[in-house]
């Protein structure tokens, strides 16, 4: 058994009573440089640009505001203008997923994790679904909740995840919870749970606001990795649960 590893200064035994496992989507169960965000920022900036009729730079500049005050573009939209959601989400989430490849190491470790695991996003349930489809997962999870689940009420606000607890009945004291956002970490540690912050530092400059970047050294982020699929595979050796 490993005690010590490169991922923080708790230690990865810590995981021997954890039995349920909540992972973000996007940037975090598939690698950050895939940037299928980057086709969702292009198609929000269009959607903005033609509801209020503002040029596209003035589209990009408003949406980056609403997504870093509103925790989604769609929050802000909703708050400041009173939009209705079906349509911008389905706009938005219609997108290329072919740069997404199967990972079978990572299915193979999400599948030795024991208990239940979930994927809980602020995208939809269909981007999610066509994203775990392509990374060989989709069989490993319990379920998927997305923002319509959440009543549009996105992370890090702490409504979805105390909803979340209500309809899983998970204990938070035994749960793991695994985003690409330091911020979105902050409720989770709040309420018990184990987190991990997923972060390329070697590829830093793919992240699309220097805010995102910030917050990996903060008291609620437990754990920092570069790779998911490696932390997974250390950890469960660490916990005795490593097949083979």
């Amino acid at each position: 058994m490993q005690s010590a590893l490169p991922y923080g200064a708790n230690s990865l035994s810590d995981f021997s009573d954890i039995d349920n496992w909540i992972f973000d989507l996007d940037n975090t169960l598939y690698p950050r440089h895939i940037d299928l965000f980057k086709q969702m920022e292009v198609k929000m900036s269009d959607y903005v640009s033609r509801l209020l009729d503002i040029s596209e730079e003035d589209a990009t500049t408003l949406r980056k505001g609403y997504y870093k005050q509103h925790g989604t573009t769609l929050r802000g939209l909703m708050i400041e203008h009173n939009i209705h959601p079906d349509d911008f989400l389905e706009y938005v989430h219609d997108i290329d997923h072919s740069g997404v490849v199967p990972d079978p190491s990572l299915a193979e470790a999400i599948c030795a994790l024991p208990g239940k695991r979930y994927i809980y996003t602020n995208g939809t349930h269909k981007h999610a679904v066509k994203v775990a489809e392509r990374l060989g997962i989709t069989e490993y999870f319990d379920d998927i909740f997305d923002i319509v689940w959440a009543g549009l009420d996105p992370k890090p606000n702490r409504p979805p995840y105390e909803k979340l607890l209500a309809q899983t009945g998970l204990n938070p004291q035994r749960a793991a919870m695994f985003e690409d956002l330091a911020r979105n970490l902050k409720v989770p540690f709040d309420m018990g749970m184990k987190t991990v912050l997923v972060v390329p530092d070697r590829t830093r400059e793919v992240f699309h606001e220097s805010w995102e970047a910030k917050g990996s050294e903060a008291p609620h982020v437990g754990y920092v990795t570069e790779n998911l699929g490696h932390f997974l595979w250390d950890m469960l050796d660490a916990i005795g649960r490593k097949p083979g």
